[in-house]
């Protein structure tokens, strides 16, 4: 099937790229409130896009609650203070994670309604989230905003943690400890990264070697 972006609102498109990009990462993004309240709220429009600098982006829709603030506590937080931290998901996260998505009112921490617990940072005010096996505390590097408020958050990140366990002195990652989950399509499908293959690069010099 050939389908013009054009010719589609944006809830079908929306269908489409979540029900065809896929696993997609997911961003527990912590924030903090003018007031000082923790918000937390997942995102799986997200990636790291460059390591020099080290860049992650967010894509963040507009407020859906009818409470006349144009952009999400996420959105709105991160242009006040220009600071947030990316929190990944492990499989263990996932049902406070779901608690975190409710659109709750303004005002009122995601993190206690979950039950998550929050640890100091150390280059940002905004705190991490305890449970989480990686954290990025990032500095907004730019913001782009785009029709119905939505917008494209890029953060450059100043600090890493990662899980103790999950880390070696020579900086190997084991994902198995990790056991991080991706989204997957529909309302509520995810998937771990613990079913994974190897698909080695190939040298030029051994690829034309075959050819012989």
């Amino acid at each position: 099937m050939d389908i013009a972006a054009a010719d589609l609102p944006p809830d079908r498109i929306y269908k489409l790229l979540v029900s065809t990009v896929m696993p997609r990462p997911i961003a527990l993004v912590s924030t903090l409130s003018a007031n000082g309240t923790v918000n937390a709220a997942p995102f799986s429009f997200f990636n790291v896009f460059s390591n020099a600098p080290p860049l992650l982006v967010l894509g963040i829709e507009g407020n859906k609650r009818d409470d006349g603030q144009p952009h999400k506590d996420t959105g709105e937080n991160i242009r006040r203070s220009g600071e947030f931290v990316v929190n990944l998901v492990s499989h263990a996260m996932v049902d406070p994670m779901v608690v975190c998505a409710i659109a709750f009112p303004e005002g009122e921490s995601e993190v206690t309604e979950a039950g998550l617990t929050t640890l100091p940072s150390q280059q940002i005010a905004v705190p991490r989230i305890a449970e989480a096996p990686v954290s990025f505390e990032c500095r907004t590097y730019s913001i782009m905003d785009l029709p119905f408020d939505r917008s494209i958050v890029m953060g450059e990140i100043l600090h890493l943690h990662i899980r103790d366990e999950a880390i070696d002195d020579k900086l190997h990652v084991d994902a198995d400890v990790l056991d991080l989950v991706g989204r997957m399509h529909g309302a509520a499908w995810y998937t771990r990264t613990r079913d994974r293959f190897e698909a080695p690069l190939i040298p030029l010099a051994d690829w034309k070697a075959r050819g012989k």
